[in-house]
């Protein structure tokens, strides 16, 4: 058969992904596992023999998105009686049967830790929704990833799960407990990214500085020392991590920051308030010294370090005294970015059914908040302005002869490059700040 003969015959898979970085790579992996069984990847819905939708579960009405992503699907699906339509990912977790008892239309229904038996739910060689939490290493059943050549960045799974149990998170319900990927298949996933083109890896986890798992001498390994074993891989030139909780900054973890010039300057930890009170409401298990503390350790590790984080508005029981806590707590730190929003009570989480602040006030806490957020953010770009920083360039400009990239701070850059490749790690003085970018030139 010619190559244009097996194209045809191909089936085209349609994916799209709602949500945070490890539904992006689990995304990658669903498709890898169909490319074993004959699909590639369209991005063009209508032309699709499967279309699959990988759901996240963290913010409200989340449900209520993915089914009238699936009532758009319903002309398709009566125009081709063939059409596979499957939903994976979080909502799948926690929703199961009531999708497809809604929305007949559904073919299959895969939690996020069964993913690597799509091929056989496909095939009608599994049930066709599949949501528990199985012994079995998915990552065991996966196809080898093809030598094909990969963007300059790339993610990869270290640890799935969370055993923080945070009130107002469903996280543990639909990733189940916190499950450390072994230091050898780590590193195999790791080298094999960076013999196909990749200099930047993000090590993900829901959890991930929680990772310990087991190391190749046979001992259980803390993810400090894990990051210094992938920096040690010829090639990669960027390690970076998300997302972290305060509890498990480690002190390997802070001196690799100090130690490992691969480990960007950047780190995402998230606070979620500024007030005690708040905190042990949502049973994050510090106090908001003790997370100042602990930014005041990073920073003597590596003081050019930028601090990003998370934020929950009007979560239950909030004051106006718990609200001016977290923007004293946002002052004494100044963060490079943030995202905030305001708490949305999700179904089976032990907040749920608490009283919520009245929708006004929380709108109102949330704009002040996001505009001290704003200040500093704009305050961080202007100050990377005459600064020289790598860049990492990943795609190509609206303009000719323009690239863009992401800086060592996890900036977009945009550059005047007309001789650059995409690929190409350089050194950039920066000009100019813009709203949410900046713009270099070539040293």
């Amino acid at each position: 058969m010619t190559q244009d003969a097996t194209q045809k015959a191909a089936k085209k898979l349609f994916i799209k992904t709602y949500g945070c970085q490890m539904n992006v790579y689990d995304s990658q992996r669903m498709a890898e596992a169909m490319g074993a069984e004959g699909y590639v990847l369209t991005e063009d819905q209508s032309d699709a023999d499967m279309v699959l939708l990988n759901t996240c579960h963290i913010r409200e009405k989340a449900a209520e998105k993915l089914y009238s992503d699936l009532g758009r699907l319903k002309p398709l699906k009566a125009e081709k009686p063939d059409l596979k339509i499957g939903v994976a990912g979080c909502v799948a977790q926690a929703e199961g049967e009531e999708i497809v008892r809604r929305m007949p239309l559904v073919d299959l229904v895969v939690g996020p830790q069964t993913y690597h038996r799509l091929p056989q739910m496909l095939r009608g060689e599994a049930p066709k929704i599949l949501t528990e939490f199985p012994e079995e290493d998915k990552f065991d059943h996966l196809p080898e990833r093809k030598v094909t050549r990969r963007a300059p960045a790339a993610f990869l799974t270290v640890q799935e799960g969370c055993d923080k149990f945070c009130a107002f998170c469903v996280v543990p319900y639909t990733r189940g407990a916190e499950v450390s990927r072994p230091v050898e298949r780590i590193l195999r996933e790791a080298r094999d990214l960076v013999a196909r083109g990749v200099r930047e890896i993000t090590l993900l986890g829901q959890n991930v500085n929680g990772w310990h798992g087991l190391g190749e001498d046979g001992r259980e390994w803390g993810f400090g020392r894990l990051i210094r074993a992938i920096a040690e891989i010829d090639g990669l030139d960027r390690i970076r991590y998300t997302t972290s909780h305060p509890n498990d900054m480690a002190d390997d973890l802070i001196a690799a920051h100090r130690d490992i010039p691969a480990l960007m300057p950047y780190l995402h930890l998230p606070v979620q308030s500024g007030s005690d009170r708040i905190l042990k409401a949502m049973n994050r298990k510090h106090t908001a010294d003790q997370y100042l503390r602990l930014i005041d350790r990073i920073k003597d590790a590596r003081p050019d370090i930028m601090l990003t984080s998370d934020f929950i508005v009007g979560f239950p029981g909030e004051t106006d005294q718990d609200h001016a806590d977290t923007l004293r707590l946002i002052e004494q730190v100044g963060f490079g970015t943030a995202f905030s929003f305001k708490y949305s009570p999700r179904p089976g989480t032990p907040a749920y059914d608490r009283p919520e602040v009245d929708s006004a006030v929380a709108d109102a806490r949330l704009q002040e908040l996001q505009a001290l957020l704003s200040r500093q953010q704009k305050a961080a770009q202007e100050g990377m302005v005459g600064r020289s920083l790598g860049v990492l360039f990943e795609k190509q400009g609206r303009l000719p002869g323009q690239m863009v990239g992401k800086s060592d701070y996890l900036h977009s850059v945009f550059v005047d490059a007309p001789d650059a490749q995409i690929g190409d790690l350089v050194q950039v003085r920066i000009v100019e700040s813009a709203a949410n970018s900046l713009r270099g030139e070539l040293i």
